[in-house]
């Protein structure tokens, strides 16, 4: 009959106690992290859900003390400069890139691109907000939805571009050469077979960006500033949730609080619901090219 050294016998006790503590630790990390979100969101849930109704998502905002209305407005808003800001980043972000990531480039030039993106996905959105009022909304002559949508590009587009860049380095160099071998144009194959190959993960880093742009307040006060009533104009100030809600919420005004709660309410719903595609996308992996 064999039998077990004592001494091999601890190791063996010890490395079981090592992996316990690890992993109780390990469960103890991740439920202080979702405590205080679980925390945030049922309290948001409890404050706001009184406030969403019909009129919430149909009405003007009433007069200063007067009950009622709602942001309408501002959800069209929202909807409009943070579709019209993703347009932007999405050309100049995955085109920015696929330059990136093709080889044989320029390397002074990229790493200049990566380092000058990796900076600006830093820059604080207060800051990106001042320089677009200097550059676009005084030399327009006024507030507008097109320059909110800039600073909002402005953000996203960093992220659109590094995150596309990682999508394409991920494809298989074979896949390229292959394409190359065939006598496929060099920019036919960047676009209709290593794209296509990492569509799935230049989606999910949009969407990313998305929501990363989807909560901002700061840049849109100094460009798209706020708007009482319905404007879908590209070139007159426009209200957004974000603003709608800071307005709401500094105001002395009880219903304008529950409001503002219900604003804040539906613009996390909207990103979770963006978080949620996105890991439904990204969980499909890489898509092969039919």
């Amino acid at each position: 009959m064999k039998t077990v050294e004592p001494h091999v016998d601890a190791r063996r006790m010890w490395r079981k106690f090592k992996s316990g503590a690890m992993m109780t630790a390990a469960v103890l990390a991740t439920l202080l992290t979702l405590v205080p979100l679980f925390l945030v969101l049922g309290y948001l849930v409890k404050q706001g859900v009184n406030g969403i109704n019909w009129a919430f998502f149909t009405r003007l905002p009433r007069p200063v003390g007067e009950p009622g209305g709602g942001m309408g407005n501002a959800v069209l808003g929202t909807l409009e400069v943070v579709g019209l800001a993703s347009v932007l980043a999405v050309i100049v972000g995955v085109g920015t890139g696929i330059y990136l990531s093709e080889p044989g480039r320029n390397r002074s030039v990229a790493n200049g691109v990566r380092f000058a993106a990796d900076v600006l996905m830093g820059v604080p959105s207060i800051v990106v907000g001042i320089f677009v009022y200097a550059v676009v909304v005084r030399p327009m002559g006024g507030f507008s939805a097109l320059a909110g949508a800039i600073a909002l590009a402005v953000m996203m587009t960093p992220l659109v571009a590094r995150t596309t860049e990682q999508a394409l380095s991920m494809v298989p160099a074979e896949l390229r050469e292959s394409a190359l071998a065939l006598g496929i144009p060099r920019w036919r194959t960047s676009l209709s077979v290593v794209a296509r190959t990492a569509a799935r993960g230049i989606t999910t880093g949009v969407l990313l960006a998305l929501a990363r742009i989807a909560g901002e307040t700061a840049p849109l006060l100094f460009t798209a500033f706020g708007n009482q009533y319905w404007s879908t104009s590209l070139r007159r100030p426009i209200a957004a949730l974000t603003v709608q809600v800071y307005t709401y919420a500094i105001s002395p005004f009880e219903d304008w609080h529950r409001q503002a709660w219900a604003g804040a309410l539906v613009l996390t719903a909207m990103v979770l619901v963006v978080e949620g595609v996105v890991r439904s996308i990204s969980g499909r992996g890489l898509r092969t090219p039919r």
